[in-house]
């Protein structure tokens, strides 16, 4: 078996939605699409944990949440886990480099070490243009000291408030100048690459795009957030009023859409980058030896439901994330596949490509599989957030809040429990597809819950078996009596 190479983009905080091949008509992401109509489009992607840590730590180690133990956005790591770069190093001879964010563990954490089974061997690790500057592990950092130290010191003066970074300095083109110099290097080597180009564009503060971007965005094809037309368990209302970017009602419309077109024009701008990128597997003669993986680790509501960036609730801006797979010669061009993938499937996916087996990561699926049959081994996909993310005053919440989402092709239910209290959201996604009206406890969709709630509780009673002893979870028991009162 010929080894392909393997060239991994990640964006963060990039919902599904925002690419022309998931049917967006206000963004421009030409080079993005072109990647997916080349392949495969997984039309239903959904990530494992709604933030960034633990979701991350999901796709390398091809884990669900509970098997890797990261559960919230400053959790570590165990050290013994092994990301599957490690594997296609030691085990299949691949060389492998970083040019951005990882994140499977805390940002204090990775700022002053690394996990031991990184497995990289070019590692240039950046978490956000203007944190962990002092790192010894930042490669964005280093590049500016070189090229553009004024723009390194108005950044560690500014900090996020630096607005429209150049776009001759911005992270984004500083992480395609070192792939595509990297893509460059193994040209004439026989060895196998794996290449990690990972971005934090689009994630907020939203204004960082080079100022011309902005000009790539139609305003008036800005849709308007989406409003539920049910009340929302207390859980989304409480997130409502203390999310870390700040309480909904406090933002007017036109700051609203001030956001949605940052976050906009920075995915038009990271495309650009995408581009040059696999212009330059193009003239290095590698497209058709190389398998191309892009996805992001989760999405951003963007005042949809009145909520902005990420957290508790499972709505499908958050969860529902890009993921395109081109492989020429494995993967048809053309494919759409709506068998419910997720962000830890990228793990066996490339470990398969390698020639390695999967028994390290046994709930992640093979994507090219999964592509060429359109099914799945899942029932359905899980997204498990358990009080991973911070409110407005940067703390956990308390009492803490839980997610568990489980859905299928067609219906997706979450169960929000906190301080004793449980609740439900059942959507049909095919008639509501913007989740505005919850049928949960209609006795007409009885049996389409009670289906979903069995999953949900399948993955809770496996949550305690993992925890155990860390940790005893009442939620397997609360699951079960929502079944009871069902029947």
């Amino acid at each position: 078996m010929t080894r392909p190479n393997i060239l991994m983009i990640m964006t963060d905080q990039q919902r599904r939605d925002t690419l022309g091949v998931h049917g967006c008509d206000w963004i421009p992401t030409p080079h993005l699409d072109r990647l997916g109509e080349a392949g495969a489009v997984f039309e239903h992607c959904t990530v494992d944990n709604p933030i960034c840590t633990p979701s991350r730590a999901s796709i390398f180690t091809g884990k669900p949440v509970p098997d890797h133990a990261v559960q919230r956005v400053h959790d570590n790591l165990p050290p013994d886990d092994v990301l599957f770069t490690e594997r296609l190093r030691r085990e299949a001879g691949y060389r492998t480099a970083l040019f951005g964010k990882l994140h499977v563990s805390s940002r204090i954490q990775e700022e002053h070490q690394r996990h031991r089974h990184d497995g990289f061997d070019i590692y240039e690790w950046c978490l956000e243009p203007s944190v962990s500057i002092e790192s010894p592990f930042n490669g964005y950092a280093a590049w500016l000291r070189e090229t553009a130290p004024d723009f390194l010191a108005a950044l560690q003066h500014n900090g996020r408030k630096e607005l429209h970074h150049p776009e001759a300095q911005h992270m984004s083109t500083w992480a395609g100048d070192r792939t595509i110099a990297f893509i460059q290097s193994m040209k004439a080597e026989r060895q196998p690459f794996f290449c990690l180009m990972s971005l934090f564009d689009p994630h907020d503060p939203y204004e960082d795009y080079p100022l011309t971007f902005g000009n790539c965005i139609d305003a008036a094809k800005i849709p308007e957030p989406v409003v539920s037309r049910t009340i929302q368990p207390g859980c989304v209302r409480q997130e409502q009023q203390g999310s870390y970017l700040g309480r909904f009602s406090d933002f007017s419309a036109e700051e609203i859409r001030k956001i949605r077109l940052g976050y906009a024009a920075s995915i038009a701008f990271l495309d650009k980058q995408v581009g040059r990128v696999l212009a330059a597997l193009d003239e290095a003669g590698m497209t058709d030896d190389t398998m191309v993986v892009f996805l992001s680790d989760h999405g951003d509501q963007l005042g949809d439901h009145g909520l902005f960036v990420k957290g508790v609730a499972l709505y499908e801006p958050t969860v529902g994330v890009p993921l395109l797979l081109r492989w020429p010669g494995h993967v048809n061009a053309g494919t759409r596949c709506t068998a419910l993938a997720q962000g830890r499937d990228v793990a066996a996916t490339c470990l398969a490509a390698a020639g390695l087996d999967t028994h390290s990561c046994p709930e992640s699926e093979d994507l090219v599989v999964m592509a060429s049959r359109n099914a799945t081994r899942r029932s359905s996909a899980i997204c498990a957030y358990r009080n991973s993310g911070v409110n407005d005053s940067g703390s956990f919440w308390d009492p803490p809040m839980r997610a568990t989402m489980a859905r299928d092709q067609r219906f997706k239910l979450t169960l929000y429990t906190s301080g004793g209290l449980s609740e439900r959201e059942l959507f049909d996604l095919q008639t509501d597809p913007q989740e505005t009206i919850n049928l949960s406890e209609d006795p007409a969709y009885a049996p389409t819950e009670l289906m979903l709630l069995g999953d949900i509780a399948a993955f809770l009673q496996a949550e305690a078996a993992a925890a155990a002893p860390r940790a005893t979870s009442s939620l397997p028991n609360a699951a079960q009596r929502m079944q009871n009162r069902i029947k």
